[in-house]
């Protein structure tokens, strides 16, 4: 590993600013407009995608990168609203699942078009095609590595 040179830092600092700045925008038109807030939009597409539209919990955690206390509140909220239901699993007593419910589909379906207007508004259209490219490759790179690390036990 080299050294953190200041055109590094200064890409890493872009990245994390722009991260939230631009999460923070959509999230504030989401909630204004009624429908549902980011983080909650997250957890519910995760289920939308996944077989079955379920997942065992600390699979949803992992996926939304959430601590398990923070994903066990915020679906605590979910199932009130009725958007997701938790199901024991069969195999172990202990464990859950969260399911998406129809009505949590239909949250996600009326929030997708603000949301991805946003996505376009203050991501995709400001993006030439190769760097998007560019950009994905290196934040998947990015992400491999964390996610071996993680693996790693580190």
């Amino acid at each position: 590993m080299g050294e953190l040179d200041e055109h590094k830092l200064a890409a890493w600092r872009a990245f994390i600013t722009a991260h939230a700045r631009v999460i923070e925008i959509i999230d504030r038109e989401l909630t204004a407009a009624g429908r549902l807030p980011l983080q909650w939009y997250d957890v519910l597409i995760e289920l939308a995608e996944a077989p079955e539209r379920r997942l065992r919990l600390h699979e949803l955690a992992d996926r939304v990168v959430l601590t398990r206390s923070t994903l066990t509140r915020l679906v605590d909220r979910l199932e009130a609203e009725g958007y997701l239901r938790r199901e024991r699993a069969d195999d172990d007593r202990r464990g859950a699942y969260a399911v998406l419910t129809d009505q949590g589909h239909e949250a996600l379906r009326a929030a997708w078009p603000l949301y991805s207007a946003g996505i376009n508004r203050y991501f995709g259209c400001l993006l030439s095609d190769a760097e998007v490219d560019t950009l994905t490759q290196a934040l998947n790179r990015v992400l491999d590595a964390a996610r071996a690390d993680r693996a790693g036990g580190s």
